[in-house]
């Protein structure tokens, strides 16, 4: 791997006409909206009072991209860029950084931590490249701290999803060579906490149970992520799958007439 990561310039596309246009349309509803005689709701929003929806409009636009519903898709998108474009310009309005400054700050940082498309760094392979994308960020902290190099958990938010958090975790702790050496070692690490929690429910301590549960599903979601799945998305489909079987089931018994939460187990399955 070279160690040469000079930044080339870039590229200036033709700009997408329609995307402009509709966001200056966008900019305009908005300013309006905040003006002192604007919607008495939006005039007195804050960056901090908006943070709640950008976490829930965010989430409903997951659920429209893994739904594949374009409409859906369509709305949800414009929600989450409709409170983008708000809270940068409230940050803007109260002396702060504007939507353009964090803009320019991520095109200068992807073209920083992509030296292999914007330099001549060259990698072996995509764990290469992932590492030294680690070794970037962690130098991009200590710099901007003017301290020294930063731990490899200190950019990772601790408000992530329990099941992305571990990912994450297992992730990083990969790239900095701390983790099982081959795949067979995960699956019997799996093995082995499955049984620590098999005697923790057997011990009826109510909290070794949960210790070692967690634990195990810690492990599991290694074994995931070394097999290229993440645990979140595989776990979401599993519950997906369940409800379409049990919203079936129900329908199947109005068909036929059945009370469906009297019916016994075994002539719900």
């Amino acid at each position: 791997m070279s160690d040469t990561s000079t930044t080339q310039p870039l590229s200036s596309p033709a700009p997408d006409a329609a995307v402009h246009a509709a966001l200056d349309r966008l900019n305009t509803v908005i300013d309006r909206l905040i003006a002192p005689d604007g919607c008495p709701w939006d005039s007195t929003q804050t960056p901090e009072s908006l943070t709640e929806y950008v976490i829930e409009e965010c989430h409903e636009l997951v659920d429209a991209i893994r739904s594949g519903k374009t409409a859906d898709m369509v709305e949800e998108l414009g929600d989450v860029a409709f409170l983008l474009v708000m809270i940068g310009k409230l940050m803007a309005r109260a002396g702060g950084p504007s939507l353009a400054d964090a803009l320019e700050v991520e095109t200068a940082k992807m073209v920083r931590r992509h030296p292999h498309v914007f330099g001549d760094t060259t990698y072996g392979s995509q764990s290469e490249q992932l590492k030294d994308w680690d070794r970037i960020k962690r130098e991009e902290k200590a710099a901007a701290a003017a301290e020294g190099p930063k731990g490899t958990y200190d950019s990772l938010p601790r408000g992530l999803p329990p099941l992305t958090k571990a990912y994450r975790i297992h992730a990083k702790a990969d790239r900095v060579g701390f983790t099982w050496p081959e795949d067979e070692d995960v699956e019997k690490q799996v093995e082995a906490e499955w049984l620590e929690l098999l005697d923790a429910v057997a011990s009826g301590d109510d909290a070794a149970i949960e210790h070692e549960f967690g634990d195990h599903l810690f492990t599991l979601v290694e074994l995931g992520r070394r097999k290229g799945i993440k645990s979140a998305p595989a776990l979401n489909a599993a519950t997906e799958r369940f409800l379409k079987r049990f919203e079936a089931m129900e329908a199947l018994a109005r068909e036929r007439g059945l009370d469906f939460v009297g019916l016994s187990l075994d002539d719900k399955d």
